[in-house]
């Protein structure tokens, strides 16, 4: 550490341009281009200007938030020059995936930090936003620590670029000391990224309210991302539900609208009077929310998504959205067959730790029904996964699968009573055919009786 006298000093030693970071950037090199809305700018796009002699470079990051691609990828053609992987995807990281320049890293996100630091995984330099050093020496990490204590200790070297515009996020290891950085790096404070929310459609709403219902007052809430979390949260904010809590893998605006209903009250056994989170997403009247508000709670990953800490909150409600659903129960959250949408993150965390909790339960939702390519509409609840999509759950995990026919309460049936409850929140064109596969499967009521 270095003495408080001394900080203005030590700052000006480390204080370079982004060209000059840039620079610093060698042939093999793996670098962390950051997390959330927490992923360099300047320093990428002096980067992206030397994409000419640029050679052999990894760049990893976690789900980040942004307008577009990073500008390293957009001025580069050839993973000889640059390749890129990411352990959660976003949708700049599916389109660098359809040209075939970003990989997907399976893993569970509680388990990045010590990926991180462990397995031979040397990160050369690791670059990431930060908010403007306090008085004290600290710079903010803004709301996306997460894995990034892995990240950090896992690093060569710390380049912070520093950005007027991030938020003040309070909590549990939200702060990186100058004596910690190697370089800085004053950004030209962009604004940050938002994720603007979708109005929830007719489908939501049922989904929703089939959710709802089953929601007690004195719950803790744990929330995807998208318009069916949001219709969630201004349903529970019109009821008479009250005493919720928020303990959640991703912070967003559904839990603004909570508090300004007088809803979100943090009062819980872990925690109390905190509304807990690993990394934010949202509208800017969230990061506004954010802002040295102590009511949030930034924390690591492997905290906040642990089955243990999970377990220890009664009453824990977790909801998450889906993609496919076959009649055992497995469920694939992340794949459109071959390609991956999305990433394992906490959703097996979260439905393992609401089993565990007392009187929790999870809920995975989906449409009965999407329109493919072809313009066909094809049933989401299948007799089999559609080749190559992943199990982001497996069948021995799923508590509740929603659609807009009912929830299906599939933990601790048999194979038998699960196909028969997911028939019967299917769309009901397509009933009768999955009642003919589950008896081609063995698996319908009748067939199952008879062996």
């Amino acid at each position: 550490m270095y003495k408080v006298s001394n900080l203005k000093q030590e700052y000006k030693k480390k204080l370079i341009t982004a060209e000059q970071a840039a620079a610093m950037v060698k042939p093999g090199d793996r670098l962390h281009f950051g997390l959330g809305c927490g992923s360099i700018v300047d320093i990428d796009r002096a980067i992206a200007k030397r994409a000419g002699e640029l050679k052999d470079i990894t760049v990893l990051s976690t789900v980040t938030i942004r307008e577009k691609p990073f500008e390293t990828y957009l001025a580069t053609e050839s993973n000889d020059q640059v390749r890129f992987a990411s352990a959660h995807f976003s949708g700049n990281d599916r389109a660098m995936s359809k040209a075939g320049r970003c990989w997907y890293i399976p893993m569970m996100f509680c388990e990045l930090p010590f990926l991180w630091t462990n397995n031979n995984n040397d990160i050369d330099i690791a670059m990431f936003q930060v908010a403007p050093m306090d008085e004290h020496g600290n710079f903010n990490l803004g709301p996306q620590v997460a894995d990034m204590w892995g990240v950090i200790k896992a690093a060569k070297k710390i380049i912070v670029e520093v950005n007027e515009n991030m938020p003040i996020a309070h909590g549990y290891q939200t702060q990186l000391n100058l004596y910690g950085v190697d370089h800085v790096v004053e950004g030209t404070n962009s604004p940050l990224a938002e994720l603007p929310a979708k109005d929830p459609s007719d489908i939501d709403r049922k989904i929703a309210a089939h959710v709802v219902e089953k929601i007690k007052s004195h719950s803790t809430l744990q929330l995807g991302i998208g318009s069916l979390p949001l219709c969630i949260g201004q349903m529970i904010a019109d009821s008479d539900l009250r005493n919720i809590n928020a303990h959640t893998e991703m912070f967003t605006d559904a839990y603004v609208d909570l508090f300004n209903a007088g809803k979100l009250t943090g009062n819980k056994p872990i925690d109390k009077g905190k509304a807990v989170y690993t990394f934010a997403g949202g509208s800017k009247r969230l990061y506004d929310f954010i802002d040295d508000n102590p009511i949030c709670c930034n924390a690591p990953v492997d905290y906040v998504n642990s089955i243990a800490t999970i377990a220890r909150i009664e009453n824990f409600v977790s909801v998450n959205s889906c993609i496919q659903v076959d009649l055992y129960g497995q469920v694939c959250s992340e794949s459109a067959g071959h390609q991956q949408i999305s990433g394992t993150g906490g959703q097996l965390d979260f439905v393992l730790g609401a089993f565990q909790s007392d009187g929790g339960q999870s809920f995975l939702c989906t449409p009965s029904t999407r329109t493919n390519a072809k313009g066909e509409v094809e049933s989401l609840i299948s007799a089999a996964l559609a080749p190559g999509a992943i199990v982001t759950t497996p069948r021995m995990a799923t508590n509740y699968i929603v659609t807009e026919y009912g929830a299906a309460d599939l933990k601790g049936k048999t194979t038998w009573e699960r196909a028969e409850l997911l028939i019967g929140i299917a769309h009901p064109d397509f009933r009768d055919q999955l009642v003919k596969d589950a008896e081609r499967m063995g698996i319908w009521k009748n067939t199952s009786k008879l062996l």
